[in-house]
């Protein structure tokens, strides 16, 4: 009862897991471990791992920054949320287009392009979505105790979706050939729909409103 009403002091629960929620469902670790399986495909285990933990700590901490900050960024370079969402979509469709292609037998992305930076932690962990939301967090959050819920949630969340999307590199084993295939195919059609769907919702943004 006393750490309840310790925690209580320094911390809205409600805004917490709020928070949690809002960024654990818009990350989607488990639509985007299958996609992080495609992308790293032909490393190995321990470059998988390492892939994964940069993603999460570079989508941990773009969230949180872009929570803190990132209207007054957007704010002084005059980019909307709007263009945001149609460069993460454009992004996303030119990955899906290449995992159309078929080339199964090499990476989707080029030799030397860090994964772990575009696109799993930008735009799939870190989407304009979740950056959409926890800056409507924060600015809901009317005290330094909401400001810190929020970013508790943000980190908790985020913890564990770097679990979930870290367990995937298990999946890579019961895969063959075949199923690689499928799945890369399959995948990429999904991605490419989701990029689409990003893009249109800036376009809506832009020109609709």
């Amino acid at each position: 009862m006393e750490f309840l009403s310790l925690a209580k002091t320094f911390i809205d629960v409600p805004v917490l897991v709020k928070t949690f929620v809002a960024v654990f469902v818009l990350a989607d670790a488990l639509g985007n471990a299958p996609i992080f399986l495609v992308l790293t495909k032909g490393m190995e285990i321990e470059q998988k791992n390492s892939v994964v933990d940069r993603a999460s700590l570079v989508g941990t901490a773009v969230i949180l920054a872009f929570a803190f900050g990132g209207q007054t960024v957007l704010d002084y370079l005059h980019i909307s949320m709007g263009s945001l969402e149609i460069a993460g979509g454009l992004l996303l469709l030119m990955i899906a287009l290449k995992m159309l292609e078929g080339h199964t037998e090499t990476p989707v992305m080029e030799q030397g392009r860090d994964v772990a930076i575009t696109p799993l932690a930008f735009p799939l962990l870190a989407g304009p979505g979740t950056l959409t939301s926890v800056m409507l967090l924060m600015s809901d959050a009317d005290s330094a105790i909401g400001h810190f819920s929020v970013a508790i949630g943000i980190v908790g969340a985020m913890f564990v979706t770097w679990f979930i999307v870290r367990q995937s590199s298990r999946i890579d084993h019961w895969l063959g050939a075949e199923g690689a295939i499928i799945i890369t195919q399959l995948l990429g059609f999904l991605l490419a729909a989701l990029a689409i769907e990003i893009s249109s919702s800036g376009i809506r943004e832009l020109f609709l409103k």
